[in-house]
């Protein structure tokens, strides 16, 4: 049934890369070209929401020790939707920086939750494999984010004061709220559906003090002939399973 569980992750990873992809490759074009922020302003501005991202990461991480990572995706999931309107419409220098620090808060923190998250759930014989491909092929499945935005923008251009259509000048701020919305939503539902697997055995093999304590070894009363034990212990046992899985 692995399958099952490579679906799951390559689903989730398309809607986790939505999530970030749909938050800022667009986020530069709408300050310069909707809101006239200068490369300054807009640096300074992408400067925050990259802080935001970091303390996201570290804080969502390690509250997913004790919450579990199911709820704290959720959490981030939660609190990104409730952000996302301050996030596109508020017009003040202030209120933009604040929005986007804690949106991005949000959405990074759901990253910090994703390599372990994803660890546990994945086989362990094939962890670093399924892990990989799941998040590239979940990479793959969003990389229409941009293209997909730019394309909606086209339908909410933007208008002057005489109601004039701006040329190449789009409602960006609209478009990536209906966006990030229904990609918020998305990973919501998913990760709900979805298993969690905390605590998981990350070890594909028995370390030497199990099998040391699987064969009866004495304790470390003397360290070289105790390696010496363990060392040959562990030889005998991986030689066994191997006879075994042949």
């Amino acid at each position: 049934m692995y399958w099952l569980m490579v679906l799951y992750m390559v689903i989730l990873m398309a809607g986790m890369n939505f999530m970030s992809h749909g938050s800022q490759d667009l986020y530069p074009t709408f300050l310069s070209a909707q809101l006239g922020f200068s490369v300054n302003a807009s640096t300074v501005t992408n400067c925050v929401a990259n802080l935001g991202a970091i303390g996201g990461g570290i804080f969502f991480g390690h509250s997913s020790e004790f919450l579990g990572r199911r709820l704290s995706l959720m959490i981030c999931c939660v609190i990104g939707g409730a952000l996302i309107y301050p996030w596109a419409f508020v017009r003040n220098n202030a209120g933009i920086n604040a929005s986007v620090f804690f949106l991005q808060f949000a959405v990074q923190g759901a990253w910090g939750i994703i390599p372990i998250h994803l660890s546990e759930l994945a086989p362990p014989r094939f962890r670093a494999f399924i892990v990989g491909t799941s998040y590239q092929l979940g990479n793959l499945a969003s990389s229409a984010s941009s293209t997909i935005e730019s394309t909606i923008g086209e339908r909410f251009p933007l208008v002057d004061a005489n109601g004039q259509k701006i040329p190449l000048k789009y409602n960006y701020g609209k478009v990536m709220a209906i966006f990030m919305g229904c990609v918020f939503a998305f990973v919501l539902v998913v990760v709900l559906l979805g298993p969690e697997n905390r605590d998981a055995n990350l070890f594909t093999r028995e370390t030497d003090e199990e099998i040391a304590q699987a064969m009866n070894m004495p304790e470390k009363s003397d360290p070289d002939v105790y390696i010496e034990r363990v060392e040959t212990a562990a030889e005998d046992h991986h030689d066994k399973d191997a006879s075994t899985r042949v």
